[in-house]
């Protein structure tokens, strides 16, 4: 209780700084595409799959070549990509902790952080159970997060749709997933399919919250503006 309290003071004085972490999960893009680049010969969105860009050695993996020169970049997104989803996690769920259903659906989100950091720590090449374990907690226990969190988390009606859009399409699309089932889109393209929307929603959910912050605290200098003039 005492912890909990802390990080509530935290929040309540440093409300941007959660939201700030899910904005930066940006960077998780960025290095995408500056290790792709890197790969000679070249990255396939549809053939090679996220984690051959953390791969840390160069041949034949799962029946295709992978090199990665700047794999210890990739790991490294990997892995602050987790440590923002975890903590942005814990500080955002401090808004809505009186709302039902909210704490199921950010532990979860947790959950799929710490996966991610996993990922990171455990490129595909070098444990390969390791790494599976923690892809699958953030494609699985993350996503239904996300439809937890659109069905319970009270914000813009619009904001809800979106939330429970985008856990359900990534669900569906980790069915097709593990079942081999790429429709055209290779195993890379399927692995989008099913991790991008979260992190997204990530990003667009932090920009929503940001917003809502400095709004918020706008309106309250004005408010102080205000009734310091009517009192001259």
């Amino acid at each position: 209780m005492k912890a909990y309290k802390t990080v509530k003071v935290f929040t309540d004085r440093f409300p941007l700084i959660g939201p700030i972490m899910w904005m930066l999960s940006v960077q998780y893009f960025l290095t995408q595409i500056f290790v792709a680049r890197a790969w000679h010969p070249g990255y396939s969105l549809l053939q090679n799959t996220i984690s051959d860009l953390g791969n840390t050695s160069c041949g034949i993996y799962a029946g295709h070549y992978v090199c990665s020169p700047l794999h210890s970049w990739m790991n490294a997104s990997f892995i602050i990509l987790g440590s923002f989803m975890a903590l942005g996690s814990l500080l955002i769920y401090q808004e809505f902790r009186e709302r039902e259903g909210t704490l199921i659906g950010f532990s979860l989100m947790a959950i799929a952080g710490v996966g991610t950091i996993i990922v990171g720590l455990f490129p595909e090449n070098t444990d390969a159970t390791l790494h599976i374990i923690g892809a699958t907690l953030p494609f699985l226990f993350g996503n239904i997060g996300l439809v937890i969190v659109g069905l319970k988390l009270f914000v813009s009606k619009n904001l809800n749709y979106y939330t429970l859009f985008s856990g359900i399409f990534s669900l569906v699309a980790l069915a097709f997933f593990v079942s081999h089932r790429y429709l055209g889109l290779g195993i890379g393209g399927m692995e989008r399919l099913t991790a991008y929307p979260q992190t997204i929603w990530l990003i667009v959910f932090g920009i929503y919250m940001s917003k809502n912050h400095i709004l918020k605290h706008l309106r309250a200098h004005s408010r102080k503006n205000s009734l310091l003039k009517s009192k001259i």
